[in-house]
């Protein structure tokens, strides 16, 4: 159905010109399902635009073919690539809250496909708009289909984004990350719908990810991406238990296991090659612990069996796990002696009967003579949670969207405001006090949020973020500002010179590790991580795991760890708390909770994570649904 052959990408950019993929080739079988993964910069996001005939104009094509069902894309002029796109090959994007527009209806744009390739009228458009949305699962598809994109929840808007792509009945589907910011129950819920699509359409499907154990579920066969180069490439199941090519050992190894806690996770050192001059050898190499002089001859993709490796020594290292490489701890202290190890015996956090309700004017419609009325709606999201959190403790909170996790985590630190309950952060209660009062609790409670390229100024240097706090709580003299500044981009294990860059020129992993050094700089006893590492690759969130680890481990910090990724949760935390509609439904140890769940919430939750090993969870029945919205 699909077959690049020897492609080659490059980008003309300010700076030079980098080369985004390099002599690419690619089959997908008619009815099969190839995953491409890899981290964020190899490549997967600009096959898909390729396939799609999509790229920018910024975008050089030196050599290579794409062929669907035989004919060259690339050979196509605008009106015959457009054409192709939408009617026999459909694309769903990551992020559907950017890809829809705000000020249309759900049934307008899944049905706008068919007016253009169809010739549907709109009113036979929005009408089989409705039956694709019953079809994808959606309940209750008519009043959705007249709803807009901000009233559907994100599972809800992922599927309204497939239904859209399956309008004119695409023979070839791509996916770029459509699973990634999903919990694992709607996730589990989409990948059952994919599955289900293409057995009974048979679809064949290029589904991009970086998270293997979704990979596992859904794929055949999977490529491996590194620096715009395929790396490893063969079916599924031998990929995912038995890589030979020392980047894809690391990404498995990266992955935390459920029960099978240990001491540190296996991360990925250095980052990727700059592709404007790209190594004329191995891509891999100064990555690589297995390194050797034959790394810097070029390399080249060869068949070892059933499948395909770009490694000299991928026989040698058939049987070689990756290592567990320890950190060297900051050379810089960046907290006083007696800030590491507090004498406190209470807990950090106490939180007793603490109960937020929102009012929402939107609810149900009804009349007063002739004037339309809205009933006011009251939901509770924080329903009467009680917990501590001790010194040097991770207590990990997880549940779905909507569960009310990060209103939790919000209240507790009077971002959000309780309507009752009481709060006591290192013996102080500050649920009572004015906003004015809370100057010490401030410096004692900080938060890492989830989007660092949403909670960092954009226009203050590293520095200038950094500094920020510790002038404003006066734990330095202005002269030792700069010092106290290094020193926290050495806790988190950043180099000096970082200082004076901005967030837009660092990665992702970079910039969340700058949003926990800004958590840090006050030099507080307590955290809310509110889903630090949702959005990164499996090796840098690994990298950001450790850190939190070490961080515990020296400073004593305590942490409320929010996150929807129960195996990295389980890996990390003491203690796992479990939300469902405002409610503790569930509380014990990691090792308790994840052994023998009691409630059955809980239940179903583990049985939608997927795995790279073990048995394949999350199919069928065992998903939980979050489609039926209630008060």
């Amino acid at each position: 159905m699909l077959a690049i052959d020897d492609l080659t990408v490059r980008y003309r950019t300010a700076a030079g010109e980098i080369e985004a993929l390099s002599s690419v080739s690619l089959t997908v079988a008619k009815g099969s399902t190839l995953a491409l993964v890899g981290e964020s910069g190899s490549g997967k996001s600009t096959v898909a635009l390729a396939a799609m005939g999509l790229l920018p104009p910024e975008a050089r094509l030196p050599a290579g073919r794409i062929l669907f069902d035989g004919q060259d894309i690339l050979t196509m002029n605008a009106e015959e690539r457009r054409r192709l796109r939408g009617s026999r090959i459909g694309l769903v994007f990551q992020d559907p809250f950017s890809v829809l527009n705000p000020s249309l209806r759900i049934g307008d744009q899944v049905g706008e496909g068919l007016i253009h390739h169809r010739g549907f009228t709109q009113e036979r458009a929005f009408a089989r708009a409705i039956e694709l949305l019953d079809e994808v699962g959606i309940i209750n598809p008519e009043a959705v289909a007249k709803a807009y994109p901000h009233e559907l929840s994100g599972g809800m808007r992922q599927r309204a984004l497939i239904a859209g792509a399956l309008a004119s009945e695409p023979e070839l589907l791509i996916l770029d990350e459509p699973t990634t910011a999903l919990d694992v129950t709607i996730e589990a819920q989409i990948l059952d719908l994919l599955e289900s699509l293409r057995v009974r359409r048979g679809l064949t499907m290029l589904f991009i990810s970086h998270n293997l154990g979704v990979v596992r579920r859904i794929a055949d066969e999977v490529a491996v991406l590194y620096a715009g180069q395929i790396v490893e490439q063969g079916a599924t199941e031998d990929v995912l238990q038995r890589p030979v090519h020392p980047y894809a050992k690391g990404l498995l190894a990266a992955i935390p296991r459920l029960g099978q806690k240990k001491g540190r996770l296996a991360s990925i050192p250095g980052r990727l090659p700059d592709l404007r001059n790209p190594p004329t050898g191995c891509r891999f190499a100064r990555r690589c612990p297995f390194a050797t002089p034959d790394s810097e001859a070029p390399q080249v993709l060869r068949d070892i069996g059933a499948r395909k490796v770009r490694c000299t020594q991928a026989e040698a290292l058939r049987d070689i796990a990756w290592p567990v490489l320890g950190e060297d701890a900051p050379s810089s202290p960046v907290v006083r002696a007696a800030d590491a190890a507090p004498a406190v015996t209470e807990p950090v956090v106490a939180v007793e009967g603490l109960t937020k309700r929102f009012v929402l004017s939107n609810g149900p419609l009804r009349f007063e003579g002739w004037r339309p009325m809205r009933t006011p709606v009251i939901i509770s999201p924080v329903d009467d949670i009680s917990l501590e959190v001790a010194a040097g403790e991770v207590l990990g909170l997880v549940g779905e969207s909507g569960s009310g996790k990060t209103t939790l985590g919000r209240t507790i630190l009077r971002l959000t405001e309780a309507n009752s309950g009481t709060i006591r952060i290192a013996g102080e209660t500050v649920s009572d006090k004015p906003q004015r009062a809370l100057e010490s609790m401030r410096r004692t409670a900080q938060i890492v949020f989830q989007n660092p390229d949403s909670s960092l100024n954009p226009r203050k240097t590293i520095r200038e973020l950094l500094g920020r706090p510790i002038q404003r709580f006066g734990l330095a003299a202005p002269g030792d500002i700069p010092a106290r500044v290094n020193a926290l981009l050495d806790l988190v294990r950043l180099p000096a010179h970082y200082a004076d860059r901005y967030a837009h020129q660092m990665s992702g992993g970079e910039k969340q590790r700058v949003g926990i050094a800004r958590a840090l700089a006050t030099e507080p006893r307590f955290i809310v991580c509110d889903e630090p590492v949702s959005a990164l690759d499996v090796s840098v969130q690994a990298a950001i795991v450790n850190l939190l680890a070490d961080l515990r481990d020296r400073l004593g910090v305590a942490y409320l760890f929010i996150s929807h990724d129960i195996s990295i949760v389980a890996h990390l935390a003491d203690r796992i708390a479990v939300m469902h509609r405002g409610k503790m439904v569930e509380i014990g140890s990691a090792e308790e909770v994840m052994r023998a769940p009691r409630h059955p919430y809980t239940i179903k939750l583990l049985s939608a994570v997927p795995r790279v090993d073990g048995p394949i969870h999350g199919r069928g029945p065992t998903a939980v649904s979050s489609e039926i919205l209630s008060a």
